[in-house]
């Protein structure tokens, strides 16, 4: 069984209040390439400010290639992605990032050589106009970090590791979280912690896109799903029809 999901409506309404009209994230049309690989077949989507997104599907079905476009990352794109109204298709990975975007990728990506603090550091702050978080917020959102501040990326267990990823990028003031399976391999209790987090980031008006392939994990987050397979986008629902959909992601995705 899965937990009950509330009607994601008030949650939105925070959110979007005294927002501009546009999304903080739209997708139109999008095909992405790895050389001569066509792997996203015109993939349309829309995420509201506030909103938990989650891409279900398959392994191979173009969920974290999909992220990899919005950032830029793929060998080549064609379509539209507007992040809070502008146009990005053909702009560069560091003038995305600056768009107040941070993207977790599976691998992680932390200096193993440095400190847990010196990681949170590091990053630079991005000139959104909304400052990042400060140490003392990063530590009371993950007490686990606070107590490894002086420990070496390497003395990290894969859950610290995995919290030290997120919280690099909440330094940085990116309000537009792109997320890629951060609870793979983690022990129940830290990804308790995670959905602690990604529920606290929703509260504060983060905009949060996953890639999960843990649906008991990403089911009671998100306000909305879409479902892809073979570079598409097969299926869209709220939370609140997730009880009537599970038919469906039964055959597409055998939860």
């Amino acid at each position: 069984m899965v937990a009950t999901v509330s009607s994601p409506a008030p949650a939105i309404a925070r959110a979007t209040a005294g927002k501009s009209a546009a999304p903080a994230l739209e997708i139109h049309g999008l095909h992405a390439w790895y050389g001569e690989s066509h792997v996203l077949h015109g993939v349309d989507m829309r995420v509201e400010h506030g909103e938990v997104v989650t891409l279900l599907g398959r392994n191979g079905a173009g969920r974290t290639t999909t992220l990899r476009a919005i950032m830029g990352l793929v060998g080549a794109r064609k379509g539209s992605i507007k992040i809070n109204g502008t146009e990005t298709i053909h702009l560069p990975t560091y003038r995305i990032a600056h768009l107040g975007v941070g993207y977790c990728p599976e691998e992680r990506g932390i200096f193993s050589s440095l400190t847990c603090e010196e990681n949170l550091l590091l990053p630079p702050v991005l000139k959104t106009g909304t400052p990042g978080m400060s140490l003392e917020e990063i530590y009371a959102m993950f007490p686990n970090l606070a107590e490894r501040r002086h420990s070496q990326g390497t003395r990290l267990s894969g859950g610290e590791q995995q919290m030290l990823a997120v919280a690099r990028i909440l330094r940085t003031g990116a309000r537009l979280l792109l997320l890629d399976e951060i609870s793979e391999g983690l022990a129940p209790v830290i990804v308790q912690a995670l959905a602690r987090m990604i529920t606290t980031l929703r509260e504060k008006g983060y905009t949060v896109v996953m890639v999960e392939q843990n649906f008991r994990f990403a089911a009671p987050l998100a306000d909305r799903f879409y479902v892809m397979e073979h570079g598409r986008i097969v299926e869209q629902f709220a939370a609140a029809e997730l009880d009537v959909k599970m038919p469906v992601l039964n055959e597409l995705l055998g939860v």
